[in-house]
C-alpha cells in the first residue's frame, strides 16, 4: 500500500473520530450541566423544577427544529421568534377580541407563521436578497404587524378551567391532585422525530443537505434550488407557529411586539447540537439535545 493510501486512510479515520466526538459533546456538556446545578442548585431534581425546564423549552424546541432546516441550507433565520410571538398575539386577539372560535385562532396561529416564511423564502430564493438582512427585516415587520392588529393590547387565551381551553392539555395536564403532566415533551419528540424522517430519508432532506453543502453544485445536478430553498422557510414559519401555540397554552397572556431575542435561544439550540453555520451539516436529535 502506497503512503498516499496509507495518508487518506487515516485522514478519514481522524475525520470520523472528529465526527463522533462532536456528537458526544452535546450529550456530555448537558449531563455536565445537570450535574453542576444539582450538586450547587437547591431542590434542581425535583419533579417541580423538571415540569418547569420542560415547559420552558417547548416554544423554543419547535422554532429550533425550523431554524435547523434553514441553517442546514446555508442560510439563517432571525424571524422565528418574533414571528412565532406575531401569530399568537393575532391569535389571540381574534379569539379575545374578535370573539372567532378557539380552533379556528389556533389555525390563524399556523396561517401567519407560514405566511412570513412564504415571505422569507420568496425574499431569499427568489430575488436572492441575503437571509440576514430579509429575516432581520421581517423580525421588525412581524413586531409592527402584532402591535398594529392587537391595538397594542395583550392577549389573553382561555384558561385551562373553561371548555376553550381543551387545547392547553396537549402541552400540560394538572390532576385534581395539582400533578403537573408535560405531555408537550411528547408532542416536542414526536415533531422531532418526523423532522428526523424528512431530513433523513425524503428528497426534501436530500435536497436540503446538498444546497448547504453546494449550491452550485445543487443546481448543476437538476436540484430546484429556488423550491427546496423557499421550502425550507416555509418549514420554519409552520414550526413558529406550532411554537406559538405552545407558548399561548403554557403562559396564557401574549404581549405585544415581543419574541425578540427567541430566536437567538433557537440559534444556538441548533448549533449547540452540532448544527453548521456554513450549512450541510446538522441533526434534529442533536438540535433536541441543543435546547
Amino acid at each position: 500500500m502506497s503512503d498516499a493510501s496509507v495518508s487518506s486512510e487515516q485522514i478519514k479515520a481522524r475525520m470520523r473520530r472528529e465526527k463522533a466526538l462532536n456528537k458526544l459533546m452535546a450529550p456530555a456538556a448537558l449531563v455536565i450541566l445537570y450535574i453542576f446545578f444539582g450538586i450547587f442548585g437547591r431542590n434542581f431534581f425535583s419533579y417541580a423544577t423538571l415540569v418547569n425546564i420542560i415547559d420552558a423549552a417547548y416554544y423554543i424546541g419547535f422554532i429550533s427544529i425550523g431554524v435547523t432546516f434553514v441553517i442546514i441550507t446555508g442560510g439563517i433565520d432571525l424571524s422565528v421568534g418574533t414571528v412565532m410571538m406575531c401569530g399568537a398575539i393575532i391569535g389571540g386577539t381574534a379569539y379575545d377580541t374578535w370573539g372567532w372560535p378557539i380552533w379556528l385562532c389556533l389555525i390563524v396561529i399556523i396561517i401567519v407563521a407560514i405566511a412570513f416564511g412564504f415571505f422569507n423564502g420568496l425574499m431569499v430564493s427568489r430575488l436572492k436578497m441575503p437571509p440576514f438582512i430579509v429575516t432581520l427585516g421581517t423580525m421588525m415587520i412581524s413586531m409592527g404587524v402584532g402591535s398594529i392588529v392587537s391595538n397594542v393590547q395583550s392577549a389573553t387565551f382561555p384558561t385551562r378551567a373553561v371548555e376553550d381551553g381543551w387545547f392547553k392539555g396537549i402541552f400540560k395536564i394538572i390532576t385534581e391532585d395539582g400533578v403537573s403532566i408535560p405531555t408537550g415533551a411528547f408532542v416536542l419528540l414526536a415533531v422531532a422525530l418526523i423532522s428526523h424522517i424528512i431530513l433523513s430519508n425524503t428528497k426534501m432532506g436530500r435536497y436540503t443537505y446538498a444546497i448547504g453543502s453546494n449550491k452550485e453544485a445543487a443546481r448543476l445536478s437538476g436540484v430546484n434550488v429556488k423550491r427546496w430553498e423557499m421550502m425550507a422557510y416555509v418549514v420554519a414559519g409552520t414550526y413558529a407557529g406550532i411554537g406559538g401555540i405552545s407558548y399561548a397554552a403554557i403562559y396564557t397572556t401574549v404581549i405585544p411586539a415581543s419574541g425578540q431575542g427567541f430566536e437567538l435561544f433557537a440559534i444556538a439550540g441548533a448549533v449547540i447540537g452540532g448544527t453548521s453555520l456554513a450549512g450541510g451539516v446538522g441533526t434534529i436529535l442533536g438540535t433536541v439535545i441543543g435546547v
